[in-house]
C-alpha cells in the first residue's frame, strides 16, 4: 500500500505557506489561466514561483490546476503556459480536459498529468483509459462511497494513484 498524501489547497501564498508549515504534502493551487478555483485568489507568476520555491526548500509538492474545458479561444497561449509552469517547476497539473491533457503531453511531456475531480470519474474502468492517455493520478469524483472508492482501488494498476476528498467541498 501507498503512503497516503496530505494535500491542502492553497488560495493564496500565506495560505500556501501555512498548509506547508502545518503538515501538508503538497498543495494545489490556481495558477494566473485556466483553472475552476473561482473563490480562490489564483497566483499571479511572481507569487507562484515564490510558493514553489518555499514548497521545494520544504520537499513539498505543488500542484497547479489547469481543470477548465476550454473554448477555442481558450488554447490561444496554453502551450506557453505549459512552459512556463514546467520551467516554474511545478510538481504535477490537474486538469479535467482531454484537448488540454493531448496538449500538454505535446508539449511538456515530463510533466506529470493528474485528473480532476471536475472530469466526473466514478469507475475502474475510466481510471484504466485516463491512464492510457498519459495520467498519473486520478482524482475520484467527490459522491462516491467509500464502498465504491474500495472497488475502484481495488482494480487499478500500481502505477496509478488515486485521490479522495475527505472534507472540504465534497
Amino acid at each position: 500500500m501507498k503512503t497516503p498524501e496530505l494535500l491542502a489547497p492553497a488560495g493564496n501564498l500565506e495560505k500556501l505557506k501555512a498548509a506547508i508549515n502545518f503538515g501538508a504534502d503538497a498543495v494545489y493551487l490556481g495558477g494566473s489561466k485556466l483553472n475552476l478555483r473561482a473563490f480562490a485568489d489564483n497566483f499571479s507568476n511572481e507569487e507562484l514561483l515564490e510558493g514553489i520555491e518555499f514548497a521545494h526548500s520544504k520537499g513539498k509538492k505543488v500542484y497547479v490546476t489547469l481543470n477548465v474545458f476550454p473554448h477555442n479561444d481558450d488554447l490561444d497561449g496554453l502551450e506557453d503556459y505549459l512552459k512556463e509552469l514546467s520551467e516554474a517547476g511545478v510538481d504535477a497539473i490537474i486538469v479535467s480536459d482531454p484537448g488540454i491533457i493531448l496538449m500538454a503531453r505535446e508539449t511538456v511531456p515530463n510533466m506529470e498529468l493528474h485528473l480532476s475531480t471536475q472530469a466526473n470519474t466514478v469507475n475502474w474502468k475510466t481510471c484504466e483509459f485516463w491512464h492510457k492517455m498519459g495520467v498519473k493520478r486520478v482524482v475520484l469524483a467527490r459522491e462516491l462511497s467509500l464502498e465504491e472508492i474500495r472497488k475502484v482501488q481495488e482494480k487499478i494498476l500500481e502505477t496509478m494513484d488515486l485521490e479522495i476528498f475527505v472534507h472540504g467541498s465534497m
